[in-house]
């Protein structure tokens, strides 16, 4: 546990200090943006204190930002969340390494709206002049964000929107006429709305950026570039950039978007691995198609991701497991946006068993209870394969990740192991699963 984390919980009366870029409230004037009143007060949650944990009450939220929190079932703070809110709550830049899974997206989502319900909504809001902006790198990321900051926003009436690529144009088009609090997107959308002046990025005064690392192997970043100069001046906004990687290449970038910012770093290999059984199965490329249709029908798995670096490889695994019997569906580049969004939200709910995927679905995507990754193919790229098992042993549960490992997929074992500073545990399948 680190010092900061040992610190003292900030007493529910602690003042805040100005954000730099605030306006000051109007006397005498409500703030519009607060929902009426609901019957609900904080004696209905409660949550004892433990040592060395924060908990959201340590935090002075405002009620109904609060009961949302506890109808989504949250409690303590992540590392992520409690060292983030030390900063964001008071006005200050944050730069975070965390990946998915640890719940960095509460944590910036948290500080936007207990921003906004304590500050008057400023004069002259346009049309499609959001207030917060969150840049994503993938669609299935925004979306979930947008999911996300609609739960937390339930008790209030502050207008979330996305504008993201593969959906409906005109639709998006029609939110942005409207005002707007938070808008959620991805570059390339976001740009075009822009450059056809149904965005106004200059009354941004909260700027989100998720996922830094992967828009950055992505190409995004000249047009993430482009964005941001149509948002006021770094020292006149709150930046939050969040990556699962510090590279150089990474901290020059939030050395020019962000003021003063604080670092904030949670361990890669202590979050996610930690509540994971991760298991090393040996076996020949050709063997693997049997290996996982006999795991997942003998062992009668029921909530199941299974990875595979190529669209191919998803397109022949979710064929032939539809063909044993299992209740499959794939989710990869080949399937279009609306049918993405469908066969997520069947598996969310248990109707699908297997979801056969790319690293599409390998960040961003939460979803609970899914008790195993399967790694059909390891990833080429090492800090994959921790976002994968990420997607099991989430908040606390346990979760089992399986990697089957072939003549092609040696190569790539070392590195992984060399990320995680650890041995993976590297065994022959079961008997009678060959």
């Amino acid at each position: 546990m680190s010092e900061s984390e040992k610190t003292s919980p900030p007493t529910q009366n602690q003042s805040r200090k100005p954000k730099r870029r605030r306006r000051k409230p109007r006397k005498g004037e409500p703030n519009q943006q607060k929902a009426q009143r609901q019957d609900w007060d904080i004696s209905k949650f409660e949550v004892p204190a433990v040592a060395g944990k924060w908990r959201f009450h340590d935090f002075n939220l405002p009620m109904p930002l609060m009961q949302a929190i506890h109808e989504q079932g949250f409690e303590y703070c992540t590392p992520i969340q409690a060292e983030a809110l030390k900063h964001t709550l008071l006005g200050g830049d944050v730069v975070g390494k965390a990946q998915t899974g640890t719940g960095k997206t509460a944590a910036f989502l948290i500080s936007i709206l207990t921003y906004f319900l304590e500050e008057e909504t400023p004069d002259g809001q346009k049309n499609g002049a959001p207030r917060a902006l969150i840049i994503a790198p993938t669609r299935e990321l925004a979306l979930q964000i947008e999911k996300d900051a609609k739960a937390l926003t339930r008790y209030t009436r502050l207008k979330v929107a996305s504008a993201v690529g593969g959906m409906d144009y005109q639709k998006q088009q029609q939110q942005l006429a409207k005002p707007l609090d938070i808008l959620i997107a991805t570059p390339g959308r976001l740009l075009d709305f822009f450059q056809k002046r149904d965005a106004d990025l200059s009354q941004v005064e909260v700027l989100v950026l998720d996922e830094a690392d992967r828009m950055l192997s992505m190409g995004f970043i000249p047009d993430v570039k482009r964005i941001i100069r149509a948002t006021p001046k770094r020292e006149e906004r709150q930046t939050f950039l969040f990556s699962a990687t510090f590279t150089q290449d990474i901290l020059n970038l939030a050395s020019q978007w962000t003021h003063e910012a604080a670092f904030v770093e949670i361990a890669i290999n202590t979050e996610t691995a930690a509540n994971i059984d991760q298991r090393v199965y040996m076996v020949s490329d050709s063997d693997k198609l049997r290996l996982l249709t006999n795991l997942v029908r003998l062992e009668a798995l029921d909530r199941v991701m299974v990875f595979a670096n190529r669209r191919d490889h998803v397109r022949e695994l979710d064929k032939k497991l539809r063909e044993a019997g299992v209740n499959v569906a794939m989710l990869s580049g080949d399937v279009p946006q609306r049918q993405r969004i469908k066969t997520l939200e069947r598996f969310r709910s248990g109707e699908v068993s297997v979801l056969v995927a790319t690293d599409v679905a390998g960040r961003g995507i939460h979803i609970n209870d899914v008790s195993h990754v399967i790694n059909y193919t390891l990833p080429e790229d090492p800090e994959d394969y921790v976002h994968r098992i990420g997607r099991t042993g989430r908040a606390g549960a346990k979760g089992t990740s399986i990697s089957f490992v072939g003549e092609e997929d040696a190569f790539a074992l070392p590195e992984i192991e060399s990320l995680l500073n650890d041995k993976l545990p590297c065994e022959h399948p079961p008997e009678g699963l060959l």
